[in-house]
């Protein structure tokens, strides 16, 4: 009989086993630089990002000032000063995510560590803050190619953690955010016609006021821009010397400009791209 209940207990405590789910492992953040946000509901929250891209900011070509704006602005978090949460955004392909990444690998050896976010996983933004408060290292908070809906509960969330809380933000956060919209949400032409002028003085409307509310909390406001030709070649040329191509560069000089042409767009990712498809093509043809 007694055999029988002890047996009976085994069961029903392998079965409450699996009923019940383990708790949440603590993140090994000394395991690496980089990280990806999975999601509060898993058992291991951040998962490592390896190998990590290996841009570096000397790389990055056409957009010294934004570059010189944000590398001032981590590197007074790194020492422990004053700093913003940075918002990037303009015209695709143009540097802004490579910009934040090079971030990392110029300033990872100094404690930076950065958690990617995705928009959809925006409203762990507090529990993420909790994660890490009492951390040594200096965490960034990514979330790239951001935009929301109106009805989006990412953007409340993130626009509570902006300076919307009540709540001390953690000495060792800050957020950037890229996008290709200039204030993370849908304009639309109605909403500008509601503008009136008041008193000589000109007052947006209601939904316009909601939209810039939350673009306005971002300290760092960068915007990137299509690159003329001049600039676009000179990336073009810069990276066909990185992969090896060190003769007449003139010679690439049209096939340059029709792929930009062919692509409607004359960025830094594009100028990689060609130099990609033009010192492969003759590599292989050599072969």
């Amino acid at each position: 009989m007694l055999e029988q209940v002890l047996l009976e207990l085994r069961q029903l405590n392998a079965t409450l086993a699996k009923l019940v789910p383990n708790p949440p492992s603590p993140p090994d953040l000394a395991s690496g630089r980089a990280f990806r946000w999975l999601g509060k509901d898993h058992r291991s929250p951040l998962a490592p990002i390896d190998p990590i891209r290996t841009i570096g900011l000397e790389d990055l070509k056409g957009i010294d000032r934004q570059k010189a704006a944000l590398i001032s602005n981590t590197r007074q978090f790194l020492k422990g000063l004053p700093a913003n949460n940075a918002l990037l955004w303009g015209a695709r392909g143009t540097g802004k995510s490579s910009l934040v990444q090079a971030l990392l690998n110029a300033y990872g050896n100094e404690g930076l560590r950065i958690i990617e976010v995705a928009r959809q996983d925006l409203q762990d933004l507090s529990d993420i803050q909790t994660l890490l408060k009492n951390r040594p290292e200096k965490f960034i908070l990514y979330c790239d190619d951001l935009s929301f809906e109106a009805d989006d509960a990412g953007y409340k969330a993130l626009k509570a953690i902006l300076e919307g809380s009540m709540t001390q933000p953690p000495e060792n956060l800050l957020i950037y955010a890229t996008s290709n919209r200039r204030h993370l949400l849908p304009e639309y032409p109605e909403e500008n016609q509601k503008a009136r002028w008041i008193d000589g003085e000109l007052h947006q409307g209601e939904a316009v006021e909601e939209k810039l509310s939350l673009s306005e909390r971002f300290g760092v406001w960068l915007a990137f821009h299509a690159f003329n030709q001049e600039q676009y070649l000179d990336v073009v040329y810069y990276w066909l010397e990185r992969l090896g191509f060190k003769k007449d560069f003139a010679a690439a000089r049209p096939e340059a400009l029709a792929y930009a042409l062919l692509r409607g767009s004359r960025s830094g990712r594009v100028a990689s791209q060609f130099a990609k498809d033009w010192v492969g093509r003759r590599q292989l043809e050599s072969q």
